[in-house]
């Protein structure tokens, strides 16, 4: 491979790889899962393969800095590869590119520079990915371990050293995918809310900036919206607080301008609606249908004004 040009040639076909990311994250809170994840990169014997586990959880809660700061402790050389509905097989593996001399030249993603270069590689929010390009890397996610480009017309196998893994959402924007993928991604690792004392550390580490009043406010805020199973993580907060602090630095001079500031931050990043936490709850729960009464067998033949109704008075 050249390493200044980064290019290689793969049964005389030269491909331009991708370059990998250089973020260095830090993990707090649920060191569990961070060791679950290392565990399954491991390789205990000559027969054994790492493992391509997948990682869920709502959108905003650190899936994929978790992932991340998995391969800084492996010391490997990270490419995230962001999936999207309209992914095709030629985007996750090799796109063909019209280079300046009217030459066709052949660029690698960031899955099959990962594979070449004995990295590692994020599948950012996989179920949001078509079955047809999953399935392009069905051999990849198993023994065989390598993916066919039909554009460049090679077989690339994976580096003994490569590793994967994928990040997915726990929402209702994303495709199912198919059992015999994701009997390849295993095994799954669920990411939960953050608790309070990880939260605050989280803001704190990313805001260092913001006042404890500021910060306080806005975990305690979440916690609570934690309990009442809403969909607000610690991504929100951060915009929260990132909007709050800048409207504050607007005008200092206003004696309330703190707390005016800070719901005004709520409302604008979560909705006017976020402000009254129990009442958005309850409409949640009356959308999913929570709050209705428990049928009967009688209640399947009959309306409850029915005079027939079983349980009726009169």
């Amino acid at each position: 491979m050249n390493h200044n040009e980064r290019t290689l040639k793969i049964d005389g076909v030269e491909i331009h790889l991708s370059r990998p990311d250089t973020t260095e994250p830090r993990w707090i809170g649920q060191t569990d899962l961070l060791k679950q994840i290392l565990a399954c990169w491991l390789v205990v014997s000559e027969k054994d393969l790492p493992l391509s586990p997948r990682i869920v959880g709502m959108p905003g809660i650190g899936k994929t800095t978790l992932a991340m700061a998995a391969a800084l402790e492996r010391k490997q050389p990270l490419y995230i590869f962001q999936c999207t509905s309209d992914t095709r097989p030629e985007d996750l593996l090799i796109s063909p590119v019209l280079a300046e001399s009217g030459k066709i030249t052949y660029h690698a993603s960031p899955l099959v520079s990962a594979m070449v270069t004995g990295g590692i590689c994020i599948l950012d929010e996989g179920n949001r990915m078509n079955e047809k390009s999953w399935a392009s890397l069905a051999p990849l996610l198993d023994h065989r371990r390598y993916v066919e480009s039909i554009i460049a017309g090679i077989q690339v196998r994976a580096h003994r050293e490569f590793r994967s893994c994928v990040t997915m959402n726990s929402d209702e924007s994303t495709f199912e995918i198919p059992d015999y993928i994701l009997s390849r991604m295993q095994p799954t690792l669920k990411l939960d809310m953050p608790s309070f004392n990880d939260e605050l550390a989280i803001l704190k580490y990313h805001l260092p900036f913001v006042d404890d009043e500021f910060l306080n406010l806005t975990v305690e805020f979440l916690q609570r919206s934690h309990q009442f199973d809403l969909d607000f993580s610690p991504r929100d907060g951060l915009h929260i607080l990132q909007y709050a602090v800048k409207r504050l630095r607007q005008d200092k001079s206003h004696p309330l301008a703190k707390d005016d500031y800070w719901r005004e931050a709520v409302s604008k990043v979560l909705g006017e609606e976020a402000l009254d936490l129990d009442e958005l709850a309850s409409r949640k729960r009356r959308a999913l249908g929570g709050e209705r009464m428990p049928m009967g067998l009688g209640d399947f033949f009959f309306s409850g004004d029915n005079p027939l109704h079983p349980d009726s008075d009169s």
